[in-house]
Parts: C-alpha cells; sequence; structure tokens
C-alpha cells in the first residue's frame, strides 16, 4: 500500500479554511487560507494522532515541532487562528479520523513522543494524594499562579487582577474596568469604614487594596501562591496600608477568625472543587457575622451541568490542574444549604470575553519580553489559553456569574429594599 504524503493525508480528515505545510514537502489546503499550519516534524504528526482532542496539537505546538501563521502578523495572532479553524474541527479529530491518518502515513504516525515540560498531569503530583487536599491544591495553584509575577505584570497590566474585569462602558480600559469590578464588590457587600473583609483567594491582593483604599475596612487577603503573596504584601506595604490590611499565604480553610463584616471570593470556586463546594460555603458562611455578606465570583458552565474539566484536554493539562467548573445553580444551592440567603445574581460573560482581549493584546505586546522570561513553550501556552478562553465566553460555552448572599438571622437581613450599588 502505497503511502499518502503527510499534509494531504491531513487534509483529508481537517477540512477547513487552513493552508498545511509538512516536512516531507507536501502541502495541501487552500491558496488563499488566512491561518497556515507548519508540521516540522514526524513527531509533530505523533502527538496530533496519539493524544485526545485538541491535546495533541497543543502538544505539536506548544514543544515547537508544530507552527502556526496568520500572515505577516508577528506575533501569531491566536485568537484569529483558533476563531478560523473552531468550525473545521482541527485540534479534535475523532478516533475514525486517527484511523484515517494512520491508514494514509503507516505505523510511525503512532510513535508516542514525551509531552513538553509545560505539560502537568495527575501522576506528577505526590502520589495517593486525592484532588483537593490541601497539599495537592498547593501544587495546583502553584503551577498556575507561580510562573512569574513579572510575566502576570505584562498580561494583567497595573491592577494585577486575573478576574473578570467590570466594564462601564465599551471603550473603557482594562485599568478602569478592574477598578470598576473591584468597587462593584465593595458596593455589593455594603462595605463601610470600620468593616472587616476577608477576601479568599486573593490574588495579588487587589481587592482588599481597593477596599481599604477607597472604603476604610480592615482587610485580611489569603491566597496559596506564594509569589502572590510575596507580591501583595509589598504592595501594601508601598502603599501605606499595612495597618488595615494583611495578605496571609495560607489555604482559606485555615482561617480561623470570624465575625467578618464581609466575604469576598473572586476566582478561587473553579479550583475548590465540586464535591468541595458544600464544605466551602459552610466555612465562608461561619467567618461571617450576623446580616454580614458574601460575593461569590466564578466561572460556570452554561446550564445546571457541574463537573471537572476534562482532564485529558488542555486545560488540565497545560493550566488548570484539578479545575472544576459548577453551573451557577450549583453554586447558588450550596450557599443556600449553607444557612446564607441569595439576594442577587448577574453574568458578567461578554466583560469576560472583553478582558481576554485586554489580556491577549497585552501579551503579544510583551511577547519577546515574555518569550525571554517564561521560555517559549510556556508563551504559547498561555497564548492558546487566553486566546480559547475568549473564544470560550464569546460563543457562551462557559460564563462568568457574581453571587451575592447574607447571613440572615430570624430574616433580618440588613439589605436594602432595592439594590443601591448601581449597575
Amino acid at each position: 500500500m502505497t503511502r499518502m504524503q503527510v499534509a494531504p493525508a491531513l487534509a483529508q480528515v481537517l477540512p477547513g479554511p487552513v493552508r498545511i505545510r509538512a516536512y516531507d514537502g507536501s502541502v495541501a489546503g487552500p491558496l488563499d487560507a488566512g491561518v497556515s499550519i507548519e508540521l516540522r516534524s514526524r513527531r509533530a504528526v505523533a502527538h496530533v494522532v496519539s493524544a485526545p482532542g485538541e491535546l495533541g496539537f497543543a502538544r505539536a505546538y506548544v514543544s515547537g515541532e508544530l507552527a502556526i501563521s496568520t500572515g505577516d502578523r508577528a506575533p501569531v495572532d491566536h485568537y484569529e487562528v483558533l476563531r478560523a479553524i473552531a468550525g473545521a474541527g482541527i485540534g479534535t479529530l475523532t478516533p475514525r479520523q486517527r484511523v484515517q491518518v494512520v491508514r494514509a502515513l503507516g505505523r510511525e504516525a503512532l510513535t508516542w513522543v514525551e509531552p513538553p515540560p509545560q505539560e502537568v498531569g495527575a501522576k506528577r503530583y505526590v502520589a495517593g494524594l486525592r484532588a483537593h487536599l490541601p497539599g495537592r491544591d498547593a501544587l495546583a495553584i502553584a503551577h498556575h499562579y507561580d510562573v512569574s509575577n513579572l510575566f502576570y505584570e505584562w498580561v494583567l497590566g497595573p491592577s494585577m487582577a486575573y478576574t473578570c474585569a467590570v466594564y462601564p462602558r465599551p471603550d473603557a480600559t482594562l485599568v478602569q474596568a478592574q477598578e470598576e469590578k473591584f468597587d462593584l464588590v465593595c458596593r455589593k457587600l455594603g462595605l463601610r469604614p470600620g468593616m472587616r473583609l476577608l477576601d479568599v483567594g486573593c490574588g495579588w491582593g487587589g481587592m482588599v487594596l481597593h477596599a481599604a483604599k477607597h472604603y476604610g475596612v480592615q482587610a485580611l487577603g489569603v491566597t496559596l501562591s506564594r509569589r502572590q503573596a510575596e507580591w501583595g504584601a509589598k504592595r501594601v506595604a508601598e502603599e501605606g496600608l499595612a495597618d488595615s490590611v494583611e495578605i496571609r499565604h495560607a489555604d482559606y480553610r485555615s482561617v480561623t477568625e470570624t465575625g467578618f463584616d464581609a466575604v469576598s471570593s473572586i476566582g478561587l470556586t473553579e479550583h475548590v472543587g465540586i464535591a468541595q463546594l458544600p464544605a466551602y460555603a459552610a466555612r465562608l458562611a461561619a467567618r461571617l457575622r450576623p446580616e454580614g455578606r458574601l460575593l461569590n465570583h466564578c466561572i460556570t458552565r452554561p446550564n445546571e451541568e457541574s463537573r471537572p474539566i476534562s482532564k485529558r484536554g488542555f486545560i488540565a493539562r497545560y493550566v488548570f490542574p484539578d479545575g472544576e467548573l459548577p453551573g451557577v445553580g450549583k453554586v447558588i444551592g450550596v450557599l443556600q444549604r449553607a444557612g446564607l440567603e441569595v439576594r442577587h445574581e448577574e453574568n458578567l460573560r461578554e466583560h469576560y470575553a472583553m478582558t481576554l482581549r485586554a489580556w491577549c493584546e497585552n501579551l503579544d505586546a510583551h511577547w519577546d519580553d515574555a518569550v525571554a522570561e517564561v521560555g517559549e513553550g510556556t508563551a504559547k501556552v498561555w497564548a492558546l489559553y487566553l486566546a480559547g478562553s475568549r473564544l470560550e465566553f464569546e460563543r457562551n460555552r462557559i460564563q462568568l456569574h457574581q453571587v451575592l448572599a447574607v447571613k440572615t438571622t430570624n430574616g433580618v437581613s440588613g439589605m436594602p429594599l432595592r439594590p443601591d450599588w448601581g449597575s
């Protein structure tokens, strides 16, 4: 049986607006394609064919065995690449398509290749340590958040806020939108001078800094990322807020203080684990005083389904180990079962797509510096992750919900008759 050339073999199962070039000199696909894929070696084909879903293409790209281009643009516009190929099924070969490629190219297409070092699988964690126990959570958080504070400064901008911003108007800057997000949370929580705020999963401290500076609260932020805690503590000192803000390198489960007037959880729930959500909600509720408020801000499924991110996919292997996305109904349900009364909920999906667009632009603007700081492979991981996430929010495959709840006592909530925090 005569083997096909590489590019035509892949083109037969990957029809779409993409030009394919291969190491054997073969070319396939439309001449006027806006996106080009170059398979640089047999290892690229082995990655694509041997791994499930989009994982093979990601491995080949991150390792440098596969290259993509969008005309003369440098760096590559990863969002345009993903948007162009999303409808063609490129990057998600079915088992039948894999068989077709193997038949066309022979057994060499089945050769197993070691994944790039940026990939983290469950086997690389402490043996026998179950997901969402504190030790394993610390490893997962370190993988994602301890990349480089300088790298995050380039991507996130001056606010160092790594969650969905709230755009007060379409032409607002990222800095203005992140400022509005923190302020909206403060207003929903009804913060006033002298109150005590607990911010779990505080990141680099943006929320506690904003609340202390603009609302005069005493704030405690906790994060499992050592680098975040170090950066945040330095910022607290620089802002002269050491008397009112503490950023603690700790698991949120280790906080024993109670009587807080408000608790904010901005971007932590995705790391908690769906099975652990009832305990999470109960712990946070126990930290509140009567009539205290809790705001939960997290990425959710667009329906009632709650499930882990696929362990065989790109996001779980390269970005968020052990990440799990609940449906918003699940979040509301666990808060209610923890004895809290849910008073307000809103979906900020479009705002997260806009936030991700800004982060993509920031990464592109600092591409050479980012590559020098964290390596080309890691920079590629982030480029794919940010661009792909933007596309997922735009297409309503994931959402971002803020849920506001209060700890009532004998039906007394202390809430206003109508929301008083504005849009």
